[in-house]
């Protein structure tokens, strides 16, 4: 069964989502949410919203997609059986390993992985598939041949309309690092939609540089279905109610094959920014990144004369008092303004800026059109017939479910109850949404009931009917099963490196990271005397993998932070290094994860890693920190003019440069790395040294064991989440 997904990022949301017509819901609670700063639920209003949910057959999917630290486990289990038994029909984790406990020790959950899982093949829709997960959501960035795969695998949710992460799902720590606020946690303070200028030709310029548009799929909604896709999901947990109702509508109108024109227009007027791309899915595009304009931009609606001194735009559009501009000037964003006046063939309009002539108006606020998403409530249909015999109880059916009174219809001494006593008294529907019907109203000629009684019994008939409408149908888990043991093992002193060349470097273990991964790059290797581990993207489409296996069968094993690794080196027969991007903070993802070695998480300090140090345990020690996959061109594809090189420099407006590594798959990719290279302290277990970025790897590599000299050889350096934590 195909559904509409839409998100509540809180109770209004909730019952814009429910009223539109959408056919299933996500929300957060107050915990555990990777939109933390979304209103999301408490206890109370999540009971009210499952409820009403339940009543018109909308499935509830709950958010508790954070990474989880050892000493959240306890919590965040309980909290996941709280949700189950609540009501929740399914919930949505990051963690697959974490997932997989959850399933094994309660099988009544029903679980979905988290886009921020990074799902983009099919290797990692069977390993969530064996975890125990009942669906995946798509990685935004998966091709839709990969999206095709994984349907045939697994459950397949998909993004169809909203905001797109800049970074690979859940590999981006730029928030983290540049401001010490995960987004694995929920904390992201979004330092990508930040202004920031590239030192390439014709990028020097400060602006949005790396903000993406949103997403807008529209009609090719269509070849998603074909791919098998069964959920349309769409973003915006911090978005106003107005937005989730006009998304709702309008992919409600496109799979009803209705002309949605209209309801595209109100939908670029709730929320539209960049004047939406349909996303790599279906190819990068000329809209793809909104350099000009953050934020919301509404819907083109004319063009600025100055009149008089007055700022005149002549339209079609009838606007009124409340509604809101954005200006335009050369596609650039020139301020607000608001509506001052009706004028004939337009109207005017009031802004602190100094409009010229020819600026282009947007209306990014619509206050008609606002009530009127609004203005609709949903009802649940109930028709009742009723029967009113002398000597016996009172009945009525509600939908083909009788109800008795208890009390006895009497014997009328003057004026007997009338039909319409009867259905004007149940037409009272309180506080149900209700919308109410009649059928056989059968009344004996003198047959009387008193109304305080027949008021008593419509409400005691009411709250058993709602109730019985909306009972949790979970099968309810009754006790917390006791956690997985911490591990008691030491960890090693191994060293592993990660290099684009691995030539005359010293290690226990190398990665490799090619340039140029369609190229002949095993001589890179020549000399080196420890293990030879190939670097795989946490992205790899399924295409892509099939072209990398001749490479990676010269190598002992992949390092890789995406999770599809697992089941491509079992395939293989290779050794896995699971890379710091699988986001490993606790001992129960350790306990289901089947890799030879892996890097705890970056976003651990060295006390909160203790508990995952064992003989397989690595921790990022020093080099680059990479806080971004981006699997785009943030040049929009001007390949004929780039001069592919190999870095450039990204800097933000506080004169931060952040290193932006190219390397090739085929097409370009690039990967950001944090404006300050890493001097951690030396941890208790493997020691990890990314040296992507190194001029002289080899001279880093040297003095790697000696923070001091570490130190002062970087300079300007970072000693990351070692000792503070992370938000």
């Amino acid at each position: 069964m195909i559904e509409i997904l839409a998100p509540a990022g809180d109770k209004q949301c909730a019952l814009a989502a429910i009223n539109a017509g959408a056919d299933a819901i996500y929300l957060g609670l107050t915990a555990f949410s990777a939109r933390s700063s979304a209103g999301n639920f408490n206890r109370e209003e999540f009971a009210e919203i499952s409820s009403l949910a339940r009543l018109f057959g909308v499935k509830i999917y709950v958010a508790m997609n954070t990474i989880v630290k050892q000493n959240e486990l306890e919590d965040f289990v309980k909290t996941a059986i709280d949700v189950h038994n609540s009501g929740a029909d399914a919930i949505i984790l990051q963690d697959i390993y974490l997932g997989a406990y959850l399933k094994k020790c309660y099988p009544q959950m029903v679980l979905h992985l988290s886009t921020q899982a990074g799902v983009c093949n099919g290797y990692g829709a069977r390993l969530a598939k064996d975890c125990g997960f009942s669906r995946v959501i798509a990685a935004r960035e998966t091709k839709l041949e990969d999206i095709a795969e994984i349907s045939q695998i697994i459950e397949t949710e998909a993004f169809v309309q909203g905001a797109l992460c800049t970074c690979f799902s859940g590999q981006c720590y730029l928030s983290s690092f540049a401001g010490g606020n995960s987004g694995n946690r929920g904390k992201c303070k979004q330092p990508c939609r930040k202004k920031y200028s590239i030192d390439r030709a014709g990028y020097e310029e400060s602006r949005y540089a790396i903000s993406l548009s949103d997403l807008s799929v529209g009609e090719d909604i269509s070849k998603l279905i074909n791919a098998g896709v069964t959920s349309f999901k769409i973003e915006g947990r911090m978005r106003r109610p107005e937005y989730v109702s006009a998304a709702v509508k309008y992919y409600k109108k496109l799979l009803g094959k209705e002309d949605a024109s209209s309801d595209l227009s109100a939908l670029r007027r709730t929320y539209n920014r960049g004047n939406y791309t349909r996303g790599l899915a279906f190819g990068q595009g000329k809209n793809f990144i909104s350099a000009a304009v953050q934020g919301h931009i509404g819907e083109y609606c004319g063009v600025v004369s100055v009149v008089g001194g007055k700022y005149f735009c002549e339209s079609l559009q009838k606007c009124g008092v409340g509604d809101g501009f954005k200006i335009l000037r050369e596609g650039s964003e020139v301020g607000g303004a608001a509506f001052a006046g009706e004028a004939k063939g337009g109207f005017y309009l009031s802004c602190s800026a100094k409009l010229k002539n020819g600026d282009k108006v947007f209306i990014t606020t619509d206050a008609s059109l606002n009530k009127e998403l609004l203005g609709f409530v949903r009802l649940y249909n109930v028709k009742i017939s009723a029967r009113a015999e002398v000597g016996k109880s009172f009945e009525v059916i509600l939908n083909g479910k009788k109800y008795s009174s208890d009390f006895t219809v009497c014997r009328a001494q003057n004026a007997p109850i009338t039909e319409s006593d009867i259905t004007r008294c149940f037409a009272k529907t309180d506080a149900y949404k209700f919308a109410v019907g009649f059928g056989e109203i059968y009344l004996d000629g003198d047959a009387f009931i008193r109304m305080s009684d027949l008021n008593r019994f419509r409400r005691e008939v009411y709250l058993d009917f709602y109730n019985d409408l909306t009972a949790c149908k979970n099968a309810r888990i009754e006790k917390t099963l006791p956690l997985p043991k911490e591990s008691a093992e030491s960890g090693i002193r191994k060293t592993a490196v990660i290099a684009r060349d691995l030539r005359g470097l010293s290690a226990d273990v190398g990665i490799l990271k090619p340039d140029d991964y369609y190229g002949d790059f095993y001589g890179l290797c020549s000399g080196f005397e420890g293990e030879k581990f190939l670097y795989l993207p946490p992205y790899l489409s399924g295409e892509e993998i099939g072209r990398l296996k001749p490479a990676i069968s010269r190598f002992d094993g992949i390092y890789c932070g995406g999770n599809y690794s697992v089941y491509l080196a079992a395939e293989l027969n290779k050794k896995l290094f699971a890379g710091t991007g699988f986001n490993l903070s606790n001992s129960v993802a350790l306990s289901f994860l089947k890799a030879d070695y892996f890097a705890i998480s970056k976003e651990l300090t060295l006390r909160e890693a203790d508990s995952l140090i064992n003989g397989k345990s690595f921790y990022l020690a020093g080099g680059g920190i990479q806080v971004m996959d981006l699997i785009y061109c943030p040049f929009s594809e001007t390949c004929s003019t780039c001069d592919k090189r190999d870095f450039y420099m990204l800097e933000d407006e506080e004169g931060r440069k952040f290193p932006l590594r190219r390397y090739a798959v085929g097409a370009c990719r690039f990967e950001l790395f944090n404006c300050r290279k890493l001097a951690g302290e030396i941890p208790a277990c493997g020691r990890l040294y990314d040296l992507t970025c190194e001029s002289s790897p080899k001279e880093a590599m040297a003095i790697s064991d000696d923070i001091e000299k570490l130190k002062n050889y970087y300079g300007d350096y970072t000693k990351g989440h070692g000792k503070n934590p992370v938000l």
